[in-house]
């Protein structure tokens, strides 16, 4: 599986830092994936619903660690390219950095 395209969407909120928007094979999208500045530096969330106990339950994500830690890499890299060519963050939006 290839990863295809990778589109960053900034955000200028404490924690949430992006969302990704990332293409496999030039066939499937996921949408959704968030840039999360964590206790130990940035990393990648995958899109997630909340469940009726209050938690939160992926929706998608991968299967190995290997492809986990692949991905993540991209996916960092392209934020920080993002970052570099002075994309402007959406303002924060109520509620979304609650997670």
């Amino acid at each position: 599986m290839e990863i295809t395209e990778v589109r960053i969407h900034l955000r200028n909120e404490d924690r949430l830092k992006a969302f990704a928007t990332v293409t496999f094979d030039g066939a499937f999208v996921v949408h959704n994936m968030k840039v999360v500045n964590g206790n130990k530096g940035l990393i990648v969330c995958m899109p997630s619903r909340k469940i009726k106990d209050g938690t939160y339950k992926d929706i998608a994500h991968p299967i190995t660690n290997e492809f986990r830690g692949t991905l993540e890499q991209i996916v960092l890299k392209a934020y920080e390219e993002e970052l570099a060519r002075g994309g402007v963050p959406s303002p924060a939006a109520p509620g979304l950095d609650d997670e």
